[in-house]
């Protein structure tokens, strides 16, 4: 298949394009290389197509019309919690608008399926755990609002203008090549500041706990999603809760190094508790988590500290 990876040079994509890749695919990579994003062009093999744009562009019309795309992953976002808190329009004007101009750019050129790269921030603070399809979705953050928004555009172009889709509310997403200087991504952080032998920030207790989900088992996800899963949304998790002390003792272990800890306040649109249970993705997309959360963290500190001059 022809599959152009929208943030396919960030974080979570570039695993997706290694993987489609491996699968035999064509693949084509539209990122903006933002700096507060995590897309990186070394991310990007050389076996796959690489455009420097933003998903705002009205040049991706263009770049869908060279490459005639079959599917597109639409994993190209504003993905902070806290800068859409802090920046409501621009992360509608990514998440909203941007998205748009992909879907529209797709429609016309005659895309069969978008995956879509959802979130469980669409929930919020549930009433009960685990968290699955059925659970209300009832989002704090507007980054949540956006991508709740996204499911919503997505089942109007399929029932209006044919286009199919399949959208996967992830948990928090952990792996080599996410941004340890970023906003987002704890695990990455702390491991980060663990290497250099600095402190950490643990707001709140530490104790609000997150289902953490291995990049390249999301990375299989995505394959699989190729040919299944025709118009749903699905709640991607392992169904186990980690908490943020839970994460830095884990360091602690694999590290030897006991990092000093700064205790910060609630940031604003975080939820207390995620867990997601995954059965119908299992069920529909062949697909379940593979990678326990001391195997990925040991494989992903592993991967940084190799980035480490000696």
């Amino acid at each position: 298949m022809r599959i152009i990876v929208t943030g396919g040079a960030g974080f979570i994509g570039s695993h997706i394009v290694d993987a489609y890749l491996s699968a035999g695919h064509d693949v084509l990579v539209l990122d903006s290389l933002w700096e507060h994003g995590g897309g990186r062009r070394v991310n990007v093999p050389e076996r796959a197509n690489f455009v420097h744009m933003d998903i705002r562009d009205q040049g991706v019309m263009r770049i869908f019309q060279e490459f005639k795309p079959e599917i597109v992953s639409h994993h190209a976002a504003q993905h902070s919690v806290a800068i859409s808190s802090r920046d409501p329009k621009l992360d509608a004007d990514v998440n909203v608008m941007g998205m748009l101009n992909v879907l529209d750019a797709s429609v016309k050129t005659g895309v069969k399926k978008v995956i879509f790269a959802s979130s469980g921030a669409t929930y919020g603070t549930p009433d009960r755990l685990p968290m699955s399809e059925s659970t209300p979705q009832r989002p704090e953050s507007p980054y949540g609002i956006t991508k709740m928004v996204t499911e919503h555009y997505l089942r109007f172009y399929k029932n209006e203008r044919g286009l199919d889709f399949t959208a996967l509310r992830y948990g928090n997403v952990y792996g080599p090549r996410q941004d340890p200087n970023g906003e987002a991504g704890v695990i990455a952080i702390f491991i980060g500041k663990f290497l250099k032998r600095e402190g950490v920030r643990i707001d709140w207790d530490g104790d609000q706990t997150r289902d953490y989900i291995y990049v390249k088992d999301i990375a299989q996800l995505n394959v699989l999603s190729l040919d299944k899963g025709s118009g749903g949304c699905y709640a991607i998790g392992t169904n186990t809760r980690t908490s943020v002390n839970d994460i830095y003792h884990s360091l602690v272990e694999i590290s030897g190094f006991e990092a000093p800890i700064t205790h910060g306040p609630k940031r604003p649109g975080d939820a207390r508790d995620a867990q997601f249970d995954a059965s119908l993705a299992k069920k529909d997309l062949g697909w379940k988590a593979q990678t326990t959360i001391r195997v990925g963290m040991r494989e992903t500190y592993d991967y940084f500290k190799s980035l480490v001059p000696v």
